[in-house]
This record gives C-alpha cells, structure tokens and sequence, in this order.
C-alpha cells in the first residue's frame, strides 16, 4: 500500500479507490460470473470490461487525444487490421526479440494469483521494495531494521533494473535470494518468453498469424500511400487508434498491465538529416522533469527539470522533433487533469532499449502501484521501413528535387558477371545481391584490401552448401570511387513515434483525481476535468438541450436523497450537477452544483445551459459563473 495522500491530506488506501470505481463500474474483470464459479478452469487475469463511465471516460480521452494531436497537427489517420500475418512481425523483429524474462517457481505450493510464472524483472522489484518498507519500518515497526550500505544498495539495483539482461537477473535471483513471495518458494532461473499470442487464418492452419502487439507495423506498410496521399510532402505523420495484445506472464495490476488494451499511436516521418521541428517554439519553454540514462545508471531517481529546449541544446533528448513530442505529450497530459507532481521522463537504459530504438523516453505517472510507463516516445530510425523495404523488394523511400544538380563522389562495386555465372552457378544470385547491398563504409573497408591481397570474403547467407560467406577476386570484383551527377535526392525516413497506453492513462487520472471529504473518508470524489469527465447533469428537457449542444449527460430520477444522488456523481467524476425540484415548476429555475466546492447557484433554465456550455467549451469558468448568478 502507497504512503500517498489524496488531495485533502488522507493517506491513499488502494481498496477504497478501487471499491468506489468497481462500485460505479468504471471497470470490472471480464468473465466475472465465471472466475468466481468452483466449475471455471480457465485464466481471466489481465482482462478487463469498461462500465458505462469507464466507456465514456476512455472515449473522451480519446477524442482529447484526437483533438490535440490529430486535429491539431493535421495527421494522416489510419484504422489496420489485428490480424498480423507471420512474415510481417518476422521481419519487424517481434518474432524473435519481443519478450520478457521469466522465472518458474517448479513447487506446486500455496496457490498464487499469479499461477507457477512471474516475470523476473517484476519479482525482483516487489520483493527488495517489500524488504525496504520492513527494514525502514514502513510495514511493521518489528522488522529488523536495514543498515544504510543495504538501503543503498538495494535503491541502486531498482533504480536501474530495466537494464538487466536475463544474466543479469538470474545474477540478482541468486546473491539476493529472490523467492516467490506468495510461498518463499526458490525459483528457476530467468528465461525469454515471448509476448504475441499465435493463431492461424484458415481451416489449413497453414498460414501462421499474430494478434498484433502494437499498431505501428500496419502504419509503417502503408506508409508510400500515405507519402502519395500527402503529395509527397515532408515531414507528415499518421496516426491509429485500435486494440493491441500482449501475453503478460503474471498480470496483476489491475488495468496496468493486461493482455488486451487500446494504444492511440503517432508514426511521425521526418528527414534523417532535418530532425528539426516548425513548431518547436511552442514548446521549447514547456519545463520537463527528465530521468536521464546517466542519473539512472549511477543509481538515483530523482529527475532534473530542464526546458525542452535545453534538454535537445544539451543534447540530453536527441533532437528536436523527438524533443516537440515530450513537450506536447506533458501538455496532454496536464489538459485531461493528470496530477503533474507525479509525471516524470524516464530515458530507456541500453538494455531495455526495444531491438528498433535509437532513443526512447517513457512518460511515467505515479500511482500506487509505483511509477508506471503510460506514453513511450521513441526514435525508431529508418529500422522498420528498411526491413519491410528489404524483405518485400518495395521502395518505401522518399525522392526529393535538388534545388540545383549536384555531383556525388561515391564507392562502387562491380561483378563481372560472364565470370560470376559459371563459378558460382546457383549461387551467383545470391553473390550479385551480397555485393549490391555493401554500404559505403564497407565498400571503402574492401577496396583497399582487394588491393592489397588481391581477395576479399564478402558475406553471403542463403548459399546452397550452406556457407556464410564467398571468397572474390581482382577478376571477379572490381571496387573504385566515382562521381555521378544527381538531380534528386533518395532517403528512407527516420520515425518519431509516441504511443500511448489508454487503459494505463485512464488508471493513473483516476488514482490522481481521487479525494475524500475531509469531514468523512468514506465520501468519495473524483475531479476529472469538465473535457474528459463521464457525465455532465440532468432533467429530460435540459438533458435533450445539453445533448443538442454536444455536451453528455446522465439523469438520475431515482428515489435516493438529494445527498446520496450528489455523493453518488461525486464518486462518477461528475463535474456540475442540475438539480429539477418544486421551485422549478413554480418559478422556471434549476440549482447547479459543482462537485469539488459544493457550492451551488440558482438560475433560470437557460442562464444554467448557457453556464454548463461555456464551462464544457472552456470560455467560461465556475467562478464567473458564481460571480453573476444567486
């Protein structure tokens, strides 16, 4: 449990939070009936339903997200598929490297929530962050105390964790005697499992196909349509909104860590040479609170805060582009009522960077579950449209008009082929595409080597005798510089890509918005902001106005007291409350209440409209409202 306060000074308990938004069913397990049935054998852990306020509270951060972002920056937005066919994350890489490590506990004990897998990384934390709140007497003021050298030490070893490779890991398992927490139980060491779930299309099963882990493979193979649909223009950005999947070994965080969840993602295609952004004036004065890999490594976690513009001037983010996207990410953030105290930057550390990533940052908020990863921005390079580019034979690069010709001085690598034929027979395909695919440096490298042995081995996979490599001659490869007259320019873009997790935005708002009245704990608020809160008041009439103007509503006509109904919107977020008594009949007036305060104003019907629209649009504050009406 968090020592974390809610915003009139109680300390943060988890369950009453959580009881209040299952209660109101922002959220529930799915399946629910059946995990609590003795005859259900099956595994619902990570998977989760959205109430109707949760429905409507994911929804209006999506259209924020949409409105900030899509509207605003004028991207291309795309809706791809689920279903990924195998060469497609094959080639991206997910196949092989998207995973995480695991550890076994092998002893069938005491049951877990958790079943016989934990992830590695996670176990280490849980059980050197319980030992720290015993020793420091944060569990129980029994518990042996911690002597500062271990308290450091152990500080150390979370600060940089996610830069532990699977050796790593097992390493810390084995000198700090990590065991299963549910049981103390040993467990094996850690091992790669990876996170995709697999089907097949078709009644064959012939044809392997994944549930997509993220959205971006679908944006990056339609990206010579998008350049075409946008003139070709550059730099643009595409954008897509859809359910992701991921096999999590042992989810048990509730909407945190899931196997299914929704990622609103940017794809944003820039020069490599021109990492420069139009727009980065109106960031570069935005203050970000940056964990850098340095701090990280030497063992520390409190962040320094920098402007985005000394940040990409110190070169502590990498360029401007990645740098305008941290800043516009912090003011989304802040524009949907996330707590701003409990956001911080974290830069990836060399072992967890993923197998595409030049530089990644991840947007962390604060919850009681600790720091947690909600948007990731990272530098991707040219890595995913090389790929595609080389597996499918298509041209996924960008072709530009020099403002005048220009002459390119270059290395360049010629076969003789009458000779190349008859040596290497089935093989000389295989040679041909070796030698076309050397890259400048390479080609440097072995033009002074084939003139000083007269012989270089260039590497070749696919040969027929299963070699890796052919042996070429003076004879058979010629390497010199030459100069060609070029009147356009051909480049593969470099991508900037935000992605954020939803499911963990709308967890972390909620921890953040959450409070009590100070006068009763048990007297529930949540003050999301007017733009993303589930339900804005009220009566049928005022209810067909209020929608009539895009403003969502809920009426509560039940036989509650006027106090439960207030307490019952409180604990749904609802900002503003209309309030349809006798005096309405007689006079033509309505109350509206606002949540945090609990003050209230008394209008004609039209005066509180106009008040609630203004207020949702925002050219009108509670406070003005207060200043002119009763």
């Amino acid at each position: 449990m968090t020592s974390a306060t809610t915003l009139t000074g109680h300390k943060f308990e988890r369950q009453f939070f959580e009881a209040v938004v299952k209660r109101r069913l922002f959220f529930t397990e799915t399946f629910d009936i059946y995990r609590l049935s003795p005859n259900f054998k099956g595994d619902n852990r990570g998977l989760f339903d959205y109430g109707p306020p949760g429905c409507a509270l994911q929804a209006n951060i999506v259209d924020a997200w949409r409105k900030h972002f899509v509207l605003e920056e004028n991207m291309l937005e795309l809706d791809c598929t689920v279903v990924t066919p195998e060469p497609v994350l094959q080639t991206s890489g997910h196949v092989d490297k998207f995973a995480d490590w695991m550890c076994k506990d092998p002893i069938k004990g005491k049951p877990t929530a958790s079943g016989d897998y934990l992830r590695a990384d996670h176990l280490i934390e849980n059980v050197l962050k319980a030992r720290l709140d015993r020793g420091t007497g944060g569990l129980t003021k029994d518990a042996p105390k911690l002597d500062q050298a271990t308290i450091d030490e152990y500080n150390n070893i979370l600060a940089k964790i996610d830069n532990y490779d699977g050796d790593g890991l097992a390493e810390l398992i084995k000198q700090y005697d990590i065991r299963n927490p549910e049981n103390n139980n040993e467990v094996l060491p850690p091992v790669p499992f990876n996170l995709m779930f697999k089907s097949t299309i078709g009644p064959s099963a012939a044809s392997p196909v994944y549930l997509r882990p993220e959205t971006s493979q679908g944006q990056f193979l339609n990206f010579k349509k998008l350049l075409e649909y946008n003139q070709g223009s550059m730099p643009f950005a595409s954008a897509s909104v859809g359910k992701s999947y991921r096999n999590e070994i042992s989810p048990r965080t509730g909407l945190l860590r899931v196997r299914e969840f929704l990622l609103a993602e940017i794809e944003h295609y820039v020069d490599p040479d021109k990492k420069q952004h139009l727009r980065f004036g109106e960031v570069s004065d935005v203050i970000l609170p940056l964990l850098d890999r340095e701090t990280q490594l030497a063992g520390k976690t409190t962040p320094q805060k920098l402007t985005v513009g000394q940040a990409v001037e110190l070169k502590i983010i990498d360029n401007e582009t990645l740098g305008y996207f941290l800043g516009r990410v912090l003011l989304f953030l802040q524009n949907i009522g996330v707590d701003l105290s409990k956001v911080r930057f974290r830069q990836h550390l060399a072992n967890e960077m993923a197998h595409y990533a030049c530089d990644c940052w991840d947007a962390e908020l604060l919850t009681s579950y600790g720091w947690v990863e909600c948007v990731g921005c990272a530098d991707r390079s040219a890595y995913d449209l090389t790929v595609h580019s080389k597996y499918t034979g298509a041209s996924l690069t960008v072709k530009e008009a020099l403002p005048e010709p220009a002459k390119v001085e270059e290395w360049q690598a010629t076969l003789d082929k009458k000779l190349v034929g008859p040596r290497f027979k089935k093989d000389a395909k295989a040679v041909q595409t070796a030698v076309e695919e050397l890259d400048q440096t390479t080609l440097e490298s072995l033009a002074t080597e084939l003139a000083e042995k007269g012989v270089v081995a260039i590497k070749t996979p696919g040969l027929a005798d299963g070699s890796t490599s052919v042996a070429l001659s003076k004879e058979l490869l010629f390497i010199a510089k030459v100069t060609r007259q070029v009147n356009t320019r051909e480049y593969t873009p470099n991508v900037i890509e935000p992605s954020f997790g939803i499911g963990r935005i709308l967890y972390s708002l909620l921890e953040h918005v959450y409070w009590s009245r100070p006068d009763a704990v048990e007297r529930a608020v949540l003050s999301l902001p007017l733009a993303v809160a589930p339900n804005k008041p009220i009566a049928h009439r005022i209810s067909t106005r209020l929608r009539k103007l895009g403003v969502a509503n809920m009426m509560d006509s039940s036989s509650a007291s006027i106090g439960k109904r207030y307490a019952r919107d409180d604990e749904l977020g609802t900002p503003l409350s209309v309030t349809v008594d006798f005096d309405t009949l007689k006079y033509g007036s309505v109350t509206l209440r606002e949540r945090d305060t609990m003050r209230q104003v008394r209008g004609p019907e039209d005066d509180v409209v106009r008040a609630i629209k203004g207020m949702v649009d925002g050219t009108d504050t509670w406070e003005q409202v207060l200043n002119r009406m009763p």
